[in-house]
């Protein structure tokens, strides 16, 4: 179907809470990558990412008839993978695996034109970047990963969040200091 034929968000979702299984099949694809690349991101693992991204869109359709068509959808969707991500992070731990992120598929960017001193030191900084986020609340993780990797906006934030822009920034700045409070507790001295 040509992009200009696609119905927007609000009247997709006023037909999935009408039973329209077509209209939620747009949705998801509308959203699909974003919600598995956000998946990814929390959780550091290609299978968890496809299985908590899959289920999140499993949980909302079984929920449908709950969502407001009026009301913009990622932001409802979002909170119900972001659920499931925290909850797999922190069964994760649990069971004493480490938190893991993961930059382009394990791949250390433009590693193809450095030399392999270099592409040792950048894999030894990626696993203390890895740790000094699996040391921090999962909070001030997400909002670092949601600005920092993401690069969603402030305003964006705020929607998904459902919390103030001032807030927001506020929360991102103690996070990032807790940041590199942990990578300096590692050793990692960056000068500016």
């Amino acid at each position: 179907m040509p992009e200009a034929d696609i119905p927007d968000d609000k009247e997709l979702i006023r037909r999935s809470v009408d039973g329209d299984k077509n209209a939620f099949g747009m949705l998801v694809t509308c959203y699909m990558q974003r919600a598995y690349y956000l998946a990814r991101t929390f959780t550091g693992s290609h299978e968890d990412a496809l299985d908590l991204s899959q289920e999140a869109f499993v949980r909302l359709w079984r929920s449908i008839k709950k969502l407001d068509p009026g009301k913009d959808f990622f932001p409802y969707f979002y909170t119900i993978l972001r659920n499931l991500c925290f909850n797999s992070v922190r069964d994760a731990k649990k069971r004493a695996m480490p938190f893991s992120f993961t930059i382009n598929d394990g791949e250390v960017p433009g590693a193809a034109t450095i030399l392999p001193d270099s592409i040792m030191m950048q894999s030894e900084l990626r696993g203390m970047v890895e740790t000094a986020l699996g040391n921090i609340p999962t909070a001030d993780r997400e909002i670092i990963l949601l600005k920092d990797v993401h690069g969603y906006s402030y305003k964006e934030i705020a929607a998904l969040l459902a919390i103030p822009v001032g807030t927001v920034m506020s929360r991102l700045y103690i996070a990032r200091n807790r940041f590199r409070k942990s990578m300096k507790e590692m050793g990692y001295e960056h000068s500016e």
